[in-house]
């Protein structure tokens, strides 16, 4: 039947949070989610990849029971399908291999399963330790429309694309679970525009949205027409279900465009938002506490909780010693009274000198070092580790990429704790993101953003004592760790030999900190978890 003789086809996009692991509910999410297109007038609704069992589902996969809870959730879509087709995306188990396939379910019956060819093992992907690659297109007839079926990384390459549309697609479906990180939403747009464009057929990109682990999904869903347009934009992070028509191939949307999405400090901070509600949600914690010392860090951590959680779920906790400075104290008050959350202070000095006092006799004739400014940081740690235990929450810390990178935090001080918000998030953009979330409401005081960042664990100190200053410390750690520039790269690009040099060391012998780091939300191209898997005990040499 030729594209101008068929009926429209009415397609729902679902962009859905789904929760990884819980196949009963994500599979209730869907039918709920089916049910209403369905009363919307839709003939067919599109989820994202492996949307039964979340993305990534990771080492779940190799659990002998998969089949059998895959198996019971395909039942209720298949019942579903009987009022409204169903794009969804599953493992399959054949022949003693697990496939990541699209299927697509009508009136009781799968109409086709697509095995995905491209599997990605780069960054956060390891799917070759768990799925075998599919070797052929799957075009299925759905009411006279033939929809060609991929998923996620299948469309970063041209072949299966291009074999869809050999096998008669009119339109391509697109499953993804696609990972968000800062301008990524621009690479999608103009690579999907360029297969439209190529083989002049219109495609429809539908991705879930949520948080998992370190990992944030930002939806962001769209369609683009045959004229190369894109013809419909989805909400970005947040769910959200819109509607189009295909006929006579061409894509005409029922719902309006929604937001424009941001991929400035807007977005960015979005992705913290939703990756620190996400998991703190999911792990059914019911709130987190936070050490707040008046510094930058600490205060934009604080923001982000109360945006994700509301201040009711928020507790903060001033923990001053001798060297913290009364405008610390006051900063730290005035940022917890205009968020409304729940405040106190406990100085840390009783039990600092109680500790001094009982390794008197260790410390005696040795000379005052980072093992005193150390030890500060861990009785603030404690503190918040004993409120956490005691009360449910979560603590949440505050380190930014930067600190990460070189080593400027505390094992088992201001590194304890479940979850990291600024994990991935250098020290220039923590005062760029400071700055934008005032835009919304002024909650964070501008001296903390405008003074020198100290640690306060000495006195009169600040962090550029001991470090570069930050904008020249990030430039060096972008090129170090995301581009995987070389010493002698990062000079030739106007850097000091000198500064080069101390900071790749730096991030060289501190793997061993990061490893024992909270998981955080992760932003950047290459974050310091799933994507950056450097060994701990090595005699690599960095200079080169």
């Amino acid at each position: 039947m030729s594209k101008s003789l068929t009926a429209p086809l009415n397609i729902a996009m679902a962009q859905c949070n789904f929760h990884v692991g819980d196949i009963p509910g994500n599979t209730a999410k869907a039918i709920e989610a089916a049910q209403q297109a369905a009363a919307e007038g839709a003939d067919l609704i599109v989820f994202s990849e492996l949307a039964l069992t979340g993305y990534p589902p990771e080492d779940l996969l190799m659990r002998p029971s998969l089949e059998l809870r895959i198996a019971a959730a395909l039942k209720e879509i298949a019942d579903v399908s009987n009022r409204i087709a169903v794009a969804i995306g599953y493992p399959v188990k054949r022949d003693n291999a697990l496939f990541n396939c699209a299927g697509v379910w009508s009136k009781g019956e799968c109409l086709g399963e697509y095995a995905k060819q491209e599997l990605p093992n780069y960054q956060v992907f390891d799917e070759k330790r768990y799925f075998s690659a599919g070797q052929e297109a799957c075009v299925v007839d759905l009411d006279g429309v033939k929809l060609g079926l991929t998923v996620c990384e299948d469309v970063w390459y041209d072949a299966p694309v291009s074999q869809a549309v050999e096998a008669g697609a009119d339109l391509i479906l697109n499953l993804n679970a696609s990972p968000f990180h800062s301008g990524k939403q621009k690479e999608r747009i103009e690579l999907i525009k360029k297969h439209v464009s190529q083989h002049g057929v219109p495609l429809l990109y539908v991705n879930q949205v949520g948080g998992q682990d370190e990992l944030v999904f930002d939806g962001s869903s769209f369609a683009v027409g045959v004229d190369s347009e894109c013809v419909l934009q989805m909400a970005s992070w947040k769910e959200d279900q819109a509607y189009l028509v295909y006929e006579g191939g061409q894509l005409r949307p029922q719902s309006t465009s929604r937001e424009a999405r941001e991929d400035g400090l807007a977005s960015l901070y979005n992705a913290l938002v939703l990756g620190v509600r996400d998991y703190v949600n999911k792990n059914r914690f019911p709130g987190v506490v936070l050490g707040l010392s008046g510094g930058i860090d600490s205060a934009l951590t604080l923001a982000i909780a109360v945006d994700a959680l509301g201040p009711e779920r928020v507790r903060a906790v001033m923990m001053p010693f001798t060297y913290t400075s009364g405008m610390s104290k006051e900063d730290a008050a005035l940022q917890a009274e205009a968020m409304g959350v729940r405040y106190q202070s406990v100085s840390i000095e009783p039990m600092y000198k109680e500790f001094m006092s009982a390794l008197a006799p260790d410390f005696e004739g040795l000379k005052v070092d980072t093992t005193e400014e150390n030890l500060q940081s861990r009785c603030r740690g404690v503190l918040l580790m004993a409120l956490s235990n005691k009360t449910g929450y979560m603590v949440l810390t505050t380190g930014n990429k930067s600190e990460m990178a070189v080593g400027y935090a505390t094992l088992y001080g201001d590194m304890a704790g479940g979850y990291g918000a600024l994990k991935d998030v250098y020290k220039t953009k923590v005062f760029a993101l400071a700055e934008y979330r005032n835009t919304i409401s002024p909650v964070i005081p501008q001296r903390v953003i405008d003074r020198p960042p100290s640690a306060e664990l000495a006195p009169d100190q600040i962090d550029e004592d001991s470090l570069p200053a930050y904008p020249v410390l990030d430039d060096i750690l972008e090129r170090y760790i995301e581009q995987d520039e070389s010493a002698e790269q990062i000079i030739a690009a106007g850097h000091e030999r000198d500064d080069v040099m101390r900071v790749i060391r730096l991030v060289d012998v501190n793997e061993y900190k990061r490893r024992q780091a909270p998981i955080g939300v992760r932003v950047t191209r290459r974050g310091f978890g799933r994507d950056r898997r450097y060994p701990v005990t090595n005699g690599w040499k960095a200079g080169i």
